[in-house]
């Protein structure tokens, strides 16, 4: 495709991870990008430093089997109760993925409609895992949407060197739990905070710096002639698209401005 059919593309979370693969496969398709809380160039989690280096050989600690089995139970059982909140759809949604503090702005059933539709299961969420001797007892599968994002099988950071580099904007939430260098979602974040037993240590799985690393491609895509912007909203979390959607409007008119 040429420049003057390119489009001006916009991805949120694991939407961010499929539009980094896509500006890989087909930069010429597109005229800009905005990244949403995407998804590191590196996966997720299972890496450490800002170059994404592999914490172990088997990428354990990542794919499928690292998921919390009584949330996907839930999700199997259409639960929209708000009991036991560490493992409800409708509060872990609201919390981590939503409106937070703005949920009575926005349509709470429509949304919680739409997640409980999760097909659950090894081949779709969170997918299957393998035995693994490293801690905690897990590595990726084949099959499934966490296997999808585990760094055995995700890595765009070749989007550094991109031939053709369409102009990029990186919007993040300053209050992010879900893609950040603290992530609630990362077992080595949680391992850290003891929320995960036997974890090894900093040494051998700290948590993934998730936002280190995309600012890293990005250096580095700046470096060979790219353009590219960093914008952080610092009161919004993961969910800025229901949350904030004005303020994320406004970032991606800006980009098509430019």
């Amino acid at each position: 495709m040429t420049d003057r059919g390119a489009v001006n593309a916009a991805g949120w979370s694991m939407g961010g991870g499929v539009l980094w693969q896509y500006a890989l496969a087909y930069p010429g398709d597109l005229a800009s990008l905005t990244m949403v809380a995407p998804l590191s160039p590196y996966g997720f989690g299972g890496t450490k430093g800002a170059g994404g280096e592999p914490c172990f050989a088997d990428f354990a600690a990542t794919g499928g089997g690292t998921a919390a089995p009584g949330v996907y139970q839930r999700f199997a059982e259409q639960d929209r109760s708000e009991s036991e909140p560490q493992t409800s759809p409708r509060v872990i949604m609201r919390e981590f993925f939503g409106a937070r503090r703005n949920a009575a702005q926005v349509d709470e059933e429509f949304l919680l409609d739409e997640v409980l539709r999760t097909r659950t299961g090894d081949d779709f969420s969170p997918g299957d895992a393998t035995a693994s001797p490293n801690w905690p007892g897990v590595a990726p599968g084949t099959r499934g949407i966490l296997n999808a994002m585990s760094p055995k099988w995700y890595d765009a950071s070749a989007f550094a060197g991109l031939a053709r580099k369409p102009p990029v904007t990186w919007l993040r939430g300053g209050q992010d739990q879900v893609v950040s260098d603290t992530s609630m979602f990362d077992l080595g974040y949680l391992g850290q905070l003891g929320a995960v037993p036997g974890w090894p240590g900093d040494d051998v799985l700290p948590p993934q710096p998730m936002d280190a690393q995309t600012r890293a491609v990005l250096d580095a895509y700046r470096a060979g002639g790219g353009v590219a912007e960093e914008v952080v909203l610092a009161e919004a979390a993961h969910g800025m698209p229901v949350e904030v959607p004005e303020q994320v409007a406004a970032v991606i008119a800006a980009q098509l401005a430019r």
